[in-house]
C-alpha cells in the first residue's frame, strides 16, 4: 500500500435528486481542493425519498462501458464526470440500479478511477430489517440482495466495498478467498440514529482492528425531510483502531492521511492475519 489522503463525505440527502447532486458536487470539489485522492460518498447520496419506494423512479441500467450516457444513466454520468474532472478515485455511495424484479432495485456502490472509468460494482448483500415499535425498516421490500463480495486494486492498495448493514457481518470482510487481502475497506452508510448511537463506532473499529486495515465510513448525518434521523459520525480509522477524523453531524467532510507505514507496522508487530486458524 502507498500512503494517500482519503475523505468521507457526509450528507443529509432529501427527495430532490438535482439538489442532492449539487450538494455532492460542492463537497467533492472541497475534498479534492483539500488534497483528497480517494473520496467516498454516503449511501443513498442521490436520493433519500419520502418513502422507500421513491428510489424506484430513479433506477438506472448499469453502464459498464466508458461512455456513460447522461440521459440513460444520469447518476452514473455524474459520478464518472466528478472523478474525471477532479482526477480522483471516487466511491459513489450507492445508487439504484435496475434489477431483475420490476418493483425492486439493486442498491449498488460504484467505484470510478481518475479517468472516469467504473472499475468496480458492489451490490449490497445484507438488507437492513429493523422494528422497535417506533421505527420500522425493511429494505428487502424494495431492494434485491447482491451475492458477491468485491474489491479492486488502486495505486494506494486494495480497496474493499461494503455498505451500511454489511458492517454487522464480519465474515464479509474476511472473505479473503474471494476478495484477497484488503488494505482499505470503504463503507457508505445511512445508519439510523438509534442503531448508530449503540453500535456504529464500535463495529467500525472492530472491522479495522480484526482485519488490520484502514476503514473509511461515509454516512448520512441528520434529520431528513421524511423525518428519518441518521447518525452521521463519518470517520476514518487506522489498522490499530484509532479514529483519525470524525464528523459528528451535518453536511461536511472527514479527512485524513492513510499512512502506509502504519499499515505495515501493525501487520508486522502483530501478524494476526497470518495467525488465523480455520
Amino acid at each position: 500500500m502507498n500512503s494517500l489522503i482519503a475523505c468521507a463525505i457526509q450528507m443529509v440527502s432529501g427527495p430532490d435528486v438535482a439538489s442532492n447532486l449539487s450538494h455532492a458536487a460542492r463537497l467533492i470539489a472541497s475534498a479534492a481542493a483539500a488534497g483528497a485522492q480517494l473520496i467516498v460518498l454516503p449511501e443513498y447520496f442521490a436520493i433519500m425519498g419520502q418513502s422507500d419506494r421513491d428510489k424506484l423512479a430513479h433506477q438506472e441500467p448499469y453502464q459498464s462501458d466508458h461512455q456513460i450516457e447522461s440521459q440513460a444513466a444520469p447518476l452514473q454520468h455524474f459520478l464518472a464526470t466528478q472523478a474525471r474532472e477532479h482526477q480522483i478515485w471516487l466511491v459513489g455511495g450507492t445508487i439504484p440500479l435496475v434489477s431483475g424484479e420490476p418493483d425492486k432495485v439493486m442498491n449498488s456502490c460504484l467505484a470510478f478511477n481518475p479517468a472516469g472509468e467504473c472499475v468496480a460494482r458492489y451490490d449490497k448483500i445484507h438488507l437492513f430489517g429493523f422494528a422497535n415499535g417506533a421505527e420500522c425498516f425493511t429494505e428487502a421490500d424494495t431492494i434485491c440482495a447482491g451475492q458477491q463480495p468485491v474489491a479492486f486494486d488502486t495505486p494506494f492498495g486494495r480497496i474493499g466495498l461494503a455498505v451500511c448493514y454489511d458492517l454487522r457481518f464480519p465474515e464479509l470482510f474476511r472473505a479473503l478467498d474471494l476478495v484477497g487481502e484488503v488494505d482499505i475497506w470503504v463503507l457508505p452508510a445511512a445508519f439510523t440514529a438509534t442503531t448508530g448511537r449503540a453500535h456504529w463506532e464500535v463495529l467500525l473499529r472492530a472491522r479495522a482492528i480484526e482485519n488490520q486495515c484502514f476503514v473509511v465510513a461515509s454516512g448520512q448525518g441528520g434529520v431528513h425531510p421524511s423525518g428519518r434521523a441518521t447518525f452521521g459520525h463519518s470517520m476514518l480509522i487506522d489498522p490499530w483502531g484509532v479514529v483519525l477524523d470524525v464528523l459528528p453531524e451535518g453536511e461536511g467532510l472527514a479527512l485524513a492521511e492513510l499512512k502506509a507505514t502504519q499499515l505495515h507496522r501493525v501487520r508486522t508487530i502483530l501478524p494476526a492475519l497470518k495467525h488465523r486458524v480455520f
